[in-house]
């Protein structure tokens, strides 16, 4: 890693420690405890393509090299779903020139047998081991199908009340429960907490299929809730890194950003300090 990376990562540490780290991580109680399992320092920071919907992918690289993270769940809109293996190749290329690795696919909308048979050959041709997906419920036994065809692992998306077929985890989880074990889920907190649920419990309960995560905060635990800077929500984030150091997570955090989508950087570098911030402390 380069000097200049290593004082960037150490200025957005001192500057979220020093100014919002006094009260929020001392009102969680982080300061002097200890953990008896895996460090939260382990757990793999990324980003979900969709912050960044309204870029190009050499936008969107140079944004997230502005804040250091080196993951990212590839979308179709920065790599289509029809792309050439030479497309596919460059993408990669462009990716690994800036010290980042695509690590999936999605999420990706897969409302039939044939958009599942699509969404798995894209994956296979990209090289990745994982799609996010939303399939159709009458569909997950033909997806069962699929992941063992391919041996590859499908995480479905939760969309928080609005969505008719998967809200939050719980029902998720009803539904893949005696499926494959590489049918689990990528859980995003933020909507699971707009349904009424609890983020921290669910890690703890759904462990297993938890395959990725969206980070986020949301504004309230209602279905009107927003997404906000992640240390300015209802969801308690520094508990949230806890169970997952706890649960020995291995999958990767995957921030998604969604407010200001259009000028979204002072969001985004706010959102990942107070994430540094919250891992520094916990040690």
């Amino acid at each position: 890693m380069s000097q200049t990376k290593n004082n960037r990562r150490d200025f957005v540490k001192k500057s979220i420690l020093g100014t919002v780290g006094g009260v929020v991580l001392a009102g969680s109680n982080l300061k002097a405890e200890t953990l008896p399992f895996a460090k939260p320092a382990d757990l793999k920071l990324a980003f979900a393509g969709y912050t960044f919907k309204n870029f190009d992918l050499d936008e969107t690289i140079k944004m997230i090299q502005k804040v250091d993270v080196n993951y990212l769940c590839i979308k179709d809109f920065h790599l289509p779903l029809d792309s050439t293996d030479a497309e596919i190749a460059s993408f990669h290329k462009r990716l690994a020139d800036a010290d980042i690795k695509g690590y999936a696919v999605g999420p990706i909308y897969s409302k039939t047998q044939e958009a599942l048979d699509i969404a798995f050959d894209y994956a296979k041709k990209v090289g990745v081991d994982m799609i996010v997906g939303i399939p159709s419920i009458e569909d997950l036994p033909y997806l069962d199908g699929k992941v063992k065809e391919y041996n590859i692992r499908f995480a479905i998306h939760n969309h928080g009340p609005e969505d008719k077929l998967y809200p939050n985890a719980t029902v998720i989880m009803s539904h893949i429960k005696d499926l494959d074990e590489r049918i689990g889920m990528c859980f995003d907190i933020g909507h699971n907490m707009r349904d009424g649920h609890d983020p921290v419990a669910d890690i703890k309960k759904y462990k297993s299929r938890i395959f990725d995560l969206h980070l986020k905060n949301v504004s309230k635990a209602e279905a009107d809730g927003k997404t906000v800077e992640l240390g300015r929500g209802v969801i308690d984030i520094p508990a949230v890194v806890k169970m997952l150091a706890k649960t020995n997570y291995e999958g990767h955090l995957a921030m998604e950003y969604e407010k200001d989508m259009k000028a979204p950087m002072a969001g985004i570098a706010e959102s990942v300090g107070y994430y540094r911030g919250v891992v520094d402390a916990l040690g």
